[in-house]
């Protein structure tokens, strides 16, 4: 049964343009931006664009025993309890899993904003919103201020924001918000209801609720307009608004409303260290921790994750069978794999990616 197993790169196409560095990353002979600037790790999720129906993207492979890709959801399939084990008593399933993605950025992206989870059972016949939340990675080297929008610092009236829709008044509502600066390190929360828009030449990993539901309020960036049937979730102007958490976000709040402390759970004398980055106190909807090898550390799992190596390299060993892991590789390590130790001879970064509701400190280092 497979203890690890890893990801093939999972490009997705986007209504925006991005993924140079992603090109440079899986070792492309001429890296250029395209409209497919993310990668989807993990996903169980397929990616809803109008105009692509009859095409099937974004479900990830992983690597079999053959070399040949095996379809993720097929293998979790074929058995649930050894891949996904349980939460509170309770068998997890497929919509237990977080989507996870490489996004990288060469334009600011369109305003936009997903439902909570409420809304979506409410009025999408859905199980899952879209909460995200933003690690950042790399910083692209001709970008001098990077930033994100989050949430309205001074929030409009509903109608006038519906007919600065209508109208498409960019500036109008860009005046709604401020710049927010990031860097590589750095966490950030999005709760659904929340308006928003990354900015140019960012990369980094993006974690979410299982879903692809967006309003996108602004209808072209960089010479391509969405369809009218992928601006709504294909329904009308009035149920857009209703997605809209109205409250602002006053710049003193934005520390506090957005960006995520971590939480420290073990180090040693060797400058090993593992922290909780996004845990149940923050959302439910997923949980993120990060391990920071020197040397090494063994680790002891009740639940699967999905693991990303966002710095360094070094290796995996799972019952005396080692695994390597490079720079930007992605892996899935099942709920059975319970037992493992992370070892480097520098320093190594892994990101790990859990189902809502995993404890921060439910992970024992020793």
């Amino acid at each position: 049964m497979h203890k690890i197993v890893k990801f093939t790169s999972n490009r997705v196409w986007r209504t925006y343009q991005g993924g140079k560095l992603l090109d440079e990353i899986e070792a492309k002979s001429s890296p250029q931006d395209t409209h497919f600037p993310e990668n989807w790790i993990g996903s169980i999720v397929e990616a809803r664009n109008i105009g692509r129906e009859d095409i099937s993207e974004g479900l990830a492979h992983v690597v079999s025993d053959t070399d040949t890709p095996l379809l993720f959801k097929d293998l979790i399939l074929s058995d649930p309890k050894f891949f996904l084990g349980e939460k509170n008593g309770v068998a997890c399933t497929l919509e237990d899993i977080p989507l996870v993605k490489y996004l990288d950025s060469a334009t600011r992206l369109h305003f936009q904003v997903h439902p909570t989870r409420e809304f979506a059972k409410a009025r999408l016949n859905s199980n899952k919103g879209k909460t995200e939340a933003y690690v950042i990675l790399a910083i692209r080297d001709d970008i001098d201020t990077p930033y994100i929008y989050a949430g309205f610092q001074r929030s409009p009236a509903r109608e006038n924001l519906k007919q600065w829709i209508e109208t498409q008044n960019i500036e109008a509502m860009e005046a709604c918000f401020d710049k927010i600066p990031v860097k590589p390190g750095e966490v950030v929360l999005l709760p659904g209801g929340r308006p928003h828009a990354l900015g140019e030449g960012i990369l980094m990993l993006e974690i979410m609720e299982p879903s692809d539901w967006a309003v996108r309020f602004e209808f072209e960036r960089c010479g391509y307009v969405i369809p009218e049937a992928a601006r709504f979730m294909g329904r009308d102007i009035e149920t857009a608004l209703d997605v809209f958490n109205f409250n602002p976000v006053k710049p003193e709040d934005i520390d506090k409303e957005f960006r995520c402390e971590n939480t420290p759970v073990y180090s040693d004398h060797d400058n090993n260290q593992f922290d909780c980055l996004i845990g149940p106190n923050l959302t439910d909807c997923f949980t993120v921790k990060r391990a920071q090898i020197n040397t090494s550390l063994k680790r002891q799992e009740t639940t699967f994750f999905i693991g990303i190596v966002a710095e360094g390299e070094g290796q995996i060993e799972i019952d005396g069978q080692i695994t390597t892991l490079k720079q930007w590789e992605t892996f899935f390590i099942p709920a059975q794999t319970q037992h493992f130790t992370y070892a480097t001879h520098s320093n190594m970064t892994i990101l790990e990616c859990y189902a809502g509701g995993t404890p921060a400190n439910s992970t024992v280092v020793s």
